[in-house]
């Protein structure tokens, strides 16, 4: 038998109590509720409300066509022994709006938090994938494994100004909860003002779908911080991507590295051809490699890492400090997307302490070489590359502790142009905005009250 919450009538009960006249027939106050444990199926619609600190313990799912409410500043927590995971299993809907001043919090319990005390937030929608990963990763039950579907306009429910810490949830390698994972999660959802940090695993990872989102932020997780896959085909918009040079999760004997973009169609088993194919638009972004900075870790690898026969348009973006390379091409089939002008690293600023260009794993070398993706790069797609990271002029983009990547005055990244011409940028969708990169030099909302650094 599944076993079900039911907290909003409970909660109601103790709140008329507690409206009573305390020397009614001898009525005693009434305690609040403060804290209350989360455990197994939520299948009637159910609300969350600030005040009240929300244990999740376990793998916790929303199923049933039931919605669960986050009011603003509520707090939903786990702790260690149970690296609680909430998942929105498709059909159900989460509406979590936050605001800038009141945000949800996903978080540990512990004294001493840690990566992976809080496993993670999952949404599972009806949208279209690709069919690539069979199952939902990071151990769910049976009779919720399977995902994805046939409306791309679903809609989800709202995710808005969310933060998630400590989270991750190893079940096999390869085989995890990130901070926050979409299953084919269609158009219908509203996704804006995430921060995702200090998780065990990738900070965002979209499987399918068509939803597209503004003002994401990864900082210091240990894999990737973007990874997309399995046909995901949305827009984002505004995303911040910092590492910790020091912080990796284990790879094991895998090969596997951490990267800032990490972006596949499907597996070298599958021939990358699997459609829909991933292509997502991506503008306006920040993102910060290690710099091979003092103890950093051997398994970082790349700012941006498009393979496996993925598309992409990543446009009026500025990256630097990636480890191995900054712009890494790997298999044919990615390749000729490239050359054909299908992809695009547009109008940008990059500078990695690897090379700038790398192109890998083709089975035809004389495909694309890393010189000839630079011509590609530096002329076709108008982007441009610096000798040193400081020659771009952010502030303090490698302080990881109070990184601040706000475009100093009179530097190339303030100087720099964004276009929105190419025609995979004139959508509606996107703010046109005048500068590169994530911020407004006028006006950085990376250091909004609701974001936090230094964990």
């Amino acid at each position: 038998m599944k076993k079900s919450l039911y907290l909003l009538g409970s909660l109601a009960l103790l709140g008329l109590a507690s409206c009573s006249k305390n020397d009614d027939k001898g009525n005693k106050p009434v305690t609040p509720v403060t804290n209350v444990d989360v455990r197994g199926n939520i299948t009637k619609d159910t609300h969350w409300t600030a005040g009240v600190t929300y244990r999740v313990r376990g793998y916790v799912y929303v199923d049933n066509n039931a919605t669960l409410t986050i009011d603003p500043g509520t707090k939903i927590v786990s702790n260690k022994d149970s690296s609680g995971v909430l998942i929105i299993y498709k059909g159900s809907k989460i509406n979590a709006a936050g605001t800038a001043a009141k945000p949800i919090v996903f978080t540990s319990a512990e004294a001493s938090p840690k990566p992976g005390d809080f496993g993670g937030l999952v949404v599972v929608g009806n949208a279209t994938g690709n069919g690539n990963h069979a199952v939902i990763e990071g151990g769910v039950d049976a009779a919720h494994q399977l995902f994805g579907g046939t409306n791309d306009s679903d809609n989800s429910g709202i995710l808005q100004y969310i933060r998630i810490e400590y989270a991750g949830k190893a079940v096999n390698p390869g085989d995890e909860v990130n901070g926050l994972s979409m299953y084919t999660v269609g158009s219908g959802t509203v996704v804006d003002h995430i921060e995702v940090l200090r998780g065990l695993d990738d900070a965002f990872e979209f499987f399918g779908g068509t939803f597209n989102a503004k003002y994401l932020l990864a900082y210091n997780n240990a894999d990737d911080d973007f990874d997309l896959d399995d046909g995901y085909r949305g827009k984002i918009q505004f995303g911040i991507s910092i590492k910790d040079p020091a912080f990796t999760d284990n790879k094991g004997t895998s090969g596997d590295i951490s990267n800032n973009f990490e972006v596949d169609n499907t597996t070298d088993a599958k021939g990358y051809l699997l459609t829909p194919v991933t292509s997502p638009v991506l503008s306006n972004f920040t993102a910060i490699g290690p710099n091979n900075a003092t103890g950093v870790s051997a398994d970082y690898g790349n700012n941006m890492r498009w393979r496996r026969g993925s598309k992409f348009t990543l446009a009026n973006s500025i990256v630097l400090g990636g480890q191995k390379a900054g712009l890494d091409i790997d298999n044919d089939v990615t390749a000729q997307f490239y050359i054909a002008g299908t992809s695009g690293f547009l109008n940008s600023l990059l500078q990695s302490y690897g090379a700038n260009y790398k192109v890998d794993k083709l089975t035809n070398a004389a495909l694309l070489s890393a010189d000839g993706l630079k011509a590609l790069v530096e002329t076709r797609d108008k982007s441009k590359t610096f000798a040193t990271a400081a020659d771009i002029g952010l502030t303090d983009p490698f302080n990881n502790t109070a990184p601040n990547i706000l475009p100093k005055a009179g530097s190339a990244a303030i100087t720099a142009t964004a276009a929105f011409t190419a025609s995979t940028l004139t959508d509606s969708f996107f703010t046109k905005t005048t500068y590169v990169g994530a911020v407004d030099p006028a006006n950085d909302w990376s250091k909004a009250s609701w974001i936090v650094y230094g964990k």
